[in-house]
């Protein structure tokens, strides 16, 4: 069984930073890509970044880059999944899912990734 859990969400000032986190379970040595998308009031979900597990290559949406930063941590019992957020903008408020894909190219979107978190919202304030 594989589980997700975003954290770290919550409200921000307009310029300020933030961090989230995932926590991976399960059988997370499965796991050949991962991402951070989002979903804004009213609008669909779309990719922020992937990260390809094996190398670490990262797929930034031209939107983010440069403002973003995923990152991920692998211990003996335990898969992080990081992002880093800063100069935030109000445009930026969404609920922010992590998910996992046992495909190596799913991390451009090109693929479909198959386990979701349950989202973590970010609210980014004026």
């Amino acid at each position: 069984q594989v589980q997700l859990a975003e954290s770290g969400g919550g409200l921000v000032q307009a310029g300020g930073s933030r961090r989230l986190s995932c926590a991976a379970s399960g059988r997370t040595l499965s796991f050949y890509s991962m991402g951070w998308f989002r979903q804004a009031p009213g609008k669909g979900r779309e990719l922020v970044v992937g990260i390809r597990m094996s190398d670490g290559s990262a797929y930034y949406k031209p939107n983010y880059e440069g403002r973003f930063t995923i990152s991920s941590d692998e211990s003996k019992n335990a898969l992080s999944l990081y992002l880093q957020m800063n100069n935030l903008e109000p445009e930026d408020t969404a609920v922010y899912y992590c998910a996992a894909s046992r495909d190596s190219n799913a991390y451009t979107g090109q693929r479909d990734f198959e386990y979701w978190g349950q989202g973590t919202p970010v609210t980014v304030a004026t």
